[in-house]
């Protein structure tokens, strides 16, 4: 199977980026499945239902949140009637947060795909243990076996806490793919066991920024320590970054992985690939 996915979009620069892209880049690669985060789409911020459905009419078949998946209040119901989107899955019992962190898609060629969303817990929301919440979710959905595929999107702030979910997943899952820092790693890999890897994807945002925001006030605050107003989304052309998978159609592990930018300021790259054979 191929599939794809999307590292944080960032305001409207973002939406629009991805939707010049995308459609394209789903013919020429022959996407079965594509995954974007979107915590950031509204205005760098959360999501609303106006941005996630561009994001769906771009190409997306699921979209996954993070830290912010709460910013925009909107979302706090508009996820309880969308099922294609995602929230972090180790929010604690009580919280009784709306939504779900995973779930399990059926593509248009009847091929199972489960999707997880965690957060880390080093520099973020004090949230549940990630690692016992995706093992619980693997026992239940084993790949291979429930899933033809399985893909986790570990969105969280330092590198070793997501290769350690990498590790830890290793075998059971598809692709872990980090996401949060919004700047494209350069250890597209796949693990020992058969998982494929990425610390981050990067984001679906103008570069000329400071991880996709104007560079004026994070400058401001960096150098005086004093805020004087909000982060606001760079307008600029956005590169759409991402990770490129190909999976064993046997197991559901990965056979392939690449990255993939396009657009914008950082250097293109996109996947050679075979045309799809029907």
């Amino acid at each position: 199977m191929r599939l794809a996915f999307f590292g944080d979009v960032v305001g409207r620069t973002g939406r629009e980026g991805l939707a010049e892209h995308l459609p394209a880049l789903r013919r020429r690669l022959g996407l079965e499945f594509v995954a974007v985060n979107a915590e950031n789409a509204a205005a760098g911020f959360g999501i609303t239902e106006n941005s996630a459905r561009e994001l769906f009419a771009a190409g997306a078949d699921c979209l996954t949140l993070g830290n912010h998946s709460w910013d925009q209040k909107e979302a706090l119901t508009y996820i309880v009637r969308e099922p294609r989107l995602i929230r972090p899955l180790n929010y604690p019992a009580f919280a009784a947060a709306p939504g779900r962190g995973a779930q399990l898609f059926t593509t248009e060629r009847g091929r199972h795909v489960l999707v997880v969303n965690l957060l880390g817990r080093v520099y973020m929301d004090p949230l549940d243990d990630p690692f016992a919440a995706i093992d619980r979710e693997l026992e239940a959905c084993p790949l291979g076996v429930a899933a033809d595929a399985i893909v986790v999107d570990m969105h969280a702030e330092v590198s070793s806490e997501k290769m350690a979910m990498g590790h830890f997943c290793d075998g059971r899952a598809s692709l872990v793919v980090g996401t949060h820092t919004h700047v494209p790693t350069a250890d597209a890999q796949i693990l020992p066991g058969g998982t494929a890897y990425q610390t981050d994807a990067g984001a679906c945002a103008d570069y000329d920024s400071v991880i996709g925001n104007q560079k004026e006030e994070p400058l401001r605050r960096f150098t005086t320590r004093i805020s004087q107003g909000r982060f606001k989304p760079a307008e600029g052309p956005a590169t759409v970054c991402g990770v490129y998978l190909e999976t064993d159609e046997a197991t559901g592990l990965a056979r392939r992985i690449e990255p993939i930018r396009i657009g914008g300021r950082l250097k293109e790259t996109v996947p050679q690939v075979e045309a799809v054979r029907v």
